[in-house]
């Protein structure tokens, strides 16, 4: 979705990023984020090649989302 239609994603994402203070430790998930695209941005920037651990530098997202997802349908189950 993000490579068809950039502004429905970030928008979608920032709907995510929303749910933050409903999980425990919200620094603890964003920070080691940061960390990894930082890495990744350096990553691309001098990348001549495959660049091998990128998909390391993926799981703090996975993990950040399927904690904002939990948050999400937690809150809709409250809701009920």
């Amino acid at each position: 979705m993000a490579t068809q239609d950039p502004e429905a994603a970030r928008a979608k994402a920032l709907r995510k990023l929303q749910s933050l203070a409903q999980i425990d430790d919200p620094e603890g998930v964003v920070v080691p984020i940061l960390l990894d695209a930082i890495l990744m941005v350096e990553s691309y920037r001098g990348a001549r090649h495959q660049i091998s651990f990128l998909p390391e530098l993926t799981e703090s997202v996975d993990t950040m989302l399927r904690e904002l997802t939990l948050a999400e349908k937690a809150e809709l189950w409250a809701a009920e």
